[in-house]
């Protein structure tokens, strides 16, 4: 996937300008996409010159704020890569490489990164859940699209509870070996 794929599906959803593009990526897109907002600005340069995107011209607009639509070459290229196979995504994840480095030394020199990181996805799921209360206990369950968008937040929130439940298990096994060696 790329972050034109990302941007073009947002887009889909609601031309906008790259500032509430941005914006609404850090808050909805951006849980699982990331990407600075001049990432975001530069892209939406090239698939403007590849015809994917087009602006609206807003007469009473004469700043230099672009609102984005998709054109049907954006549509096209979305509908090619919807429907291409893709692999499960791998966990790239550097805290399970420092892991790995600390079964070999010891030390419980990751014990407080590990704890932070708990503390991180704590945060996470309070968010999502907060989200998810705000926008879907009250959905109608025959609303493809709310639907589709609720489910795609519950994984997060099933992702956060995952990642709560393993290091709830991890940090108190290494304190117990910690405490084991010290002895």
């Amino acid at each position: 996937m790329s972050l034109a794929h990302v941007l073009l599906t947002s887009l889909i959803e609601k031309p906008s300008t790259g500032f509430e593009l941005a914006r609404r990526f850090d808050r909805s897109m951006g849980f699982f996409w990331n990407a600075t907002h001049q990432q975001i600005y530069r892209e939406l340069n090239g698939m403007q010159k590849k015809g994917w995107i087009s602006t609206l011209e807003d007469q009473a607009d004469t700043g230099r704020k672009k609102t984005y639509q998709v054109e049907q070459l954006g549509r096209i290229e979305l509908t090619e890569w919807m429907v291409k196979q893709g692999q499960p995504a791998q966990l790239r994840e550097e805290l399970m490489v420092r892991l790995r480095i600390e079964a070999q030394f010891g030390g419980n020199s990751v014990l407080p990164e590990l704890e932070r990181h708990l503390s991180l996805h704590r945060e996470n799921l309070k968010l999502y859940q907060h989200i998810f209360a705000k926008d879907f206990a009250h959905t109608d369950a025959q609303d493809r699209t709310l639907y589709i968008h609720k489910m795609i937040l519950q994984l997060g929130i099933d992702l956060e509870n995952g990642w709560i439940n393993w290091l709830n298990q991890v940090i108190p096994q290494l304190k117990t070996f910690e405490n084991q060696e010290n002895r």
